[in-house]
């Protein structure tokens, strides 16, 4: 079982998360804007690198708040832990969703 630490809880299992995808993707200004293809583009793609990723988790078991947390996809290790609305650390370069972003409101 691994643990993920919660940023207000500490370290739970697993279990007690719930995922939520990719972090830092943007809502689209304006949604109701968007032709079919450019809504689809943004509810169903997302990027799938190998390596650093960031993604959204919620701890349901536990506080029930939602953070932010970057994943290696290649070895599933936590590089780190920050609460929604931060940027991840400096140090490590994870995948953000800003091409997605901006594909959704071309």
């Amino acid at each position: 079982m691994q643990l993920i630490p919660c940023p207000w809880c500490g370290d739970r299992e697993e279990a007690e998360f719930h995922y939520g995808g990719q972090a830092h993707v943007a809502y689209p200004d304006d949604p109701h804007g968007l032709s079919d293809a450019q809504w689809a583009q943004f509810v169903f793609f997302r990027d799938n690198p190998k390596g650093p990723f960031a993604e959204r988790w919620m701890h349901a078991a536990g506080c029930r708040r939602w953070f932010n947390a970057v994943r290696d996809t290649a070895t599933h290790d936590l590089l780190a832990v920050y609460r929604t609305g931060q940027q991840p650390p400096q140090s490590i370069a994870p995948s953000t969703g800003q091409d997605q972003a901006q594909v959704a409101t071309a």
